[in-house]
């Protein structure tokens, strides 16, 4: 019997050291397999950050130069003041009209912008064609002719920015260049004649669009106060009256409108990179 337990024993005894070597062997494979797995998973992609945002700011400063064109309309009275050296109180209303036409010309500046705010300084010159005329209320056969033919301002500018959108104010002095001619209605021929460049002041107001890194275009209205000046008039020669010799004096006085489309080309550095 004692036989017989101890080669059951013995039997037992090997069978647990058989399976704690089965059991040792088996987690020294789960220990190197391990860290062959964490190997083989997928390296993470690399995802590259995205690029910071950059909001382009208009820059509304800089020389600029351009050219506009419109049309205009001014507001001319005349009065008789010296007939032929013959002072005549009260002055005798010989009526009014509108002379009115096309323009044409160009404008040069610098504009320098502080946050939203920009001012300016500009000059500006245009050839014009305003013409009209009205029936003399003195002199039943005489028709009374006015016309610019230029005119020119000279100007400083605030305005406010929205980005590449801006609006502005001007004002200054203005200078116009005028013909006047006293006609017979019959005939069509000029009795007198009389010019003058006439100096005055101007106020206006314009919304401009820059459409281009330096190029804008824009819409303005500028109202030309020219006040009232006293014009020799001098015969032509016509109906064997004098020519050159003194005819009288009109006192005239005339209020300016005018609309214009202006397109400018600006140096200077038209964006500015925010973050």
């Amino acid at each position: 019997m004692i036989g017989c337990a101890w080669g059951l024993r013995s039997r037992f005894d090997f069978g647990v050291d058989t399976m704690k070597k089965i059991l040792l062997g088996a987690f020294a494979l789960v220990a190197l397999a391990a860290p062959a797995s964490a190997a083989d998973l997928a390296a993470r992609p690399y995802t590259k950050a995205p690029p910071p945002v950059v909001a382009p700011i208009y820059d509304w400063s800089g020389f600029y130069i351009g050219i506009n064109g419109g049309g205009g309309s001014a507001h001319k009275c005349w009065d008789l003041i010296n007939m032929g050296g013959v002072v005549v109180v009260p002055p005798a209303s010989m009526g009014c009209h509108n002379a009115t036409g096309g323009t044409v010309g160009g404008q040069i500046g610098y504009r320098w912008q502080t946050a939203s705010w920009v001012f300016g300084v500009e000059a500006q010159g245009n050839w014009a064609d305003f013409k009209g005329a009205n029936a003399n209320l003195v002199f039943a056969t005489v028709e009374d002719e006015s016309r610019i033919d230029a005119f020119g301002l000279f100007t400083g500018q605030v305005g406010y920015a929205w980005n590449n959108v801006l609006l502005y104010v001007k004002g200054g002095a203005a200078v116009v260049r005028d013909k006047y001619r006293a006609s017979d209605i019959p005939t069509g021929l000029a009795i007198d004649t009389a010019s003058e460049t006439r100096w005055g002041g101007t106020v206006g107001a314009g919304l401009e669009f820059g459409f281009a890194p330096n190029w804008s275009v824009g819409v303005e209205y500028d109202h030309l106060f020219m006040g009232h000046r006293d014009v020799n008039f001098y015969f032509t020669g016509v109906f064997g009256l004098p020519p050159g010799a003194f005819a009288g004096t009109a006192r005239i006085g005339q209020d300016i409108d005018i609309g214009l489309v202006r397109v400018n080309y600006r140096w200077g550095g038209p964006l500015v990179a925010k973050y």
